[in-house]
């Protein structure tokens, strides 16, 4: 089974190595798409083609990042590529599998087997720290350990499809979620570990400083990272987080629905709205739907 991770980067010079070694590792296939990186970010990720790196392509910037623009090209080579499935990849994401002892293109293999064709994950989003809040380096995710589990919505990240007869849409919903017709999402999430930022500075760099399209503002996408305010980018404390020990499985308890750095954080509740936390079981809800759609 021939797996494809379609990766857009722009200025992703800490990350592309490690993004790339993991995944290629997972035996996922990739595809790049530069977005006009202006630092090393293209000239170290060439060192793989031909090595799992199956091509690299340009897409102009023109000084905004255009987030529809990059999913609507994913959303063409997902059509064009010869692939049986296919991952929506950022540059500062491990996809993981569900089970330990298995690799992520193996685990996609047994999802196909039982004949879904959509794979769910949850997202743990990895962050420095007040007593550790410098991790700019190619090795952060030895050092950087600590992490608090996002979950804003159920379903929040539909990330992983097999090929399509007709078109997929990542446009609508911002690339969190590939809609198309006949869905059927695996009942058990795998996991994906998300290094938002490194440091204060690298998240000022990578979020207060970009500009987006006033189209797409005005739809109310990008929120935070367009109005973020680098006075008020405050790290958290390790207490705070959970800690990763020993390659120990990613604990999911206590999911917040709002980032650390959104501006909103003061006035959002520490948890998911009418969720009583002990309660949330996502494998749980997962089969509930499964069980109503085919009922239905």
């Amino acid at each position: 089974m021939r797996i494809i991770g379609l990766i857009a980067v722009y200025n992703e010079e800490l990350f592309i190595e490690a993004i790339l070694e993991y995944h290629l590792a997972q035996k996922i296939e990739l595809y790049l798409i530069d977005n006009e990186s202006t630092d090393g970010t293209a000239l170290i990720a060439r060192k793989y083609l031909g090595h799992g790196l199956i091509g690299i392509e340009s897409l102009q910037r023109r000084g905004l990042f255009r987030l529809n623009q990059i999913l609507s090209r994913k959303q063409e080579l997902a059509q064009s590529l010869a692939a049986d499935w296919f991952i929506h990849l950022d540059a500062d994401e491990i996809h993981m599998p569900p089970e330990p002892g298995q690799t992520l293109a193996q685990a996609i293999e047994d999802v196909d087997s039982a004949g879904y064709n959509a794979v769910n994950f949850l997202e743990f989003t990895f962050i420095p720290t007040i007593e550790s809040p410098d991790h700019a380096h190619p090795h952060f995710q030895e050092t950087m350990c600590w992490y608090y589990p996002f979950l804003p919505r159920s379903l929040h990240r539909v990330k992983a499809w097999k090929k399509q007869p007709g078109p997929v849409d990542l446009v609508s919903r911002s690339g969190h979620f590939v809609a198309f017709q006949k869905q059927f999402i695996y009942p058990v999430p795998f996991q994906m570990r998300h290094y938002q930022f490194l440091s204060v500075a690298h998240a000022i760099q990578k979020y207060a400083l970009r500009r987006h399209p006033a189209k797409e503002l005005a739809k109310g996408k990008h929120g935070w990272r367009e109005q973020l305010d680098p006075v008020t980018v405050r790290l958290p404390s390790c207490s705070q987080l959970h800690e990763v020990k020993d390659n120990s499985r990613l604990d999911f308890s206590r999911p917040r629905s709002v980032h650390f750095l959104d501006n909103r954080i003061a006035r959002q509740p520490n948890r998911l709205p009418g969720i009583r936390i002990r309660d949330y079981n996502p494998v749980k809800r997962l089969l509930q739907r499964l069980v109503t759609k085919i009922s239905k």
